[in-house]
């Protein structure tokens, strides 16, 4: 009798219990986590907001005119924001130029239409063109040599650039040889201007 009883007497010894699971720990730490995030993402959003409330000097963006002219220049990408020119990390944010978006880009002899799908269009009158030129990098996205578009525009007594990536990004050279032959000594004297920053 004892031998058959030895047998399972070490296997009952051998099985042992499975960890209970503290439920009240788990919910703890997840509750945590989530204020944890949604006070950064509020902390974020009043960020954004006092950013918007420091520029609030800047005036309503241009819009196009009833006659842009013809197209010299078409092209489909990405807009990545507007910052003061030259210094690639002061977001502009008022009027929705911190929002990112899809664009359409015109040129004509009157300026530069930018039309963005589900944010504020706006357009740059040729006489604001101050240059153009090819970046790696602008507040938030940073690319490879040259794989940015940057457009230096004048817009309510400030100097500033904004971001474009073309779907076709060889197109982008063609747009600065314009926008600074549009641009004229402006556009000469902020590619300098950007150089001696650099």
């Amino acid at each position: 009798m004892s031998t058959l009883n030895h047998p399972v007497a070490a296997l009952a010894a051998a099985q042992e219990s499975q960890d209970v699971t503290d439920w009240a720990a788990r919910i703890g730490w997840v509750v945590g986590l989530v204020l944890f995030i949604a006070l950064l993402y509020w902390l974020m959003r009043q960020g954004w907001k006092w950013r918007g409330t420091l520029q609030g000097d800047l005036p309503e963006l241009p819009q196009r005119p009833e006659h842009p002219g013809q197209p010299l220049l078409e092209a489909a990408g990405r807009y990545h924001g507007s910052t003061s020119a030259g210094q690639w990390l002061d977001r502009i944010v008022a009027h929705g130029l911190g929002t990112r978006s899809r664009v359409e880009l015109t040129l004509t002899a009157r300026g530069l239409d930018v039309v963005r799908p589900g944010a504020e269009d706006f357009f740059v009158p040729a006489e604001r063109l101050c240059g153009a030129r090819l970046d790696t990098g602008i507040a938030g996205k940073v690319l490879t040599e040259g794989g940015l578009l940057i457009v230096t525009w004048e817009h309510g007594g400030r100097r500033l650039d904004s971001g474009f990536r073309f779907d076709r990004s060889a197109e982008q050279a063609a747009w600065v040889e314009k926008i600074n032959a549009m641009s004229g000594d402006k556009g000469a004297a902020a590619t300098q201007q950007h150089k001696e920053g650099a």
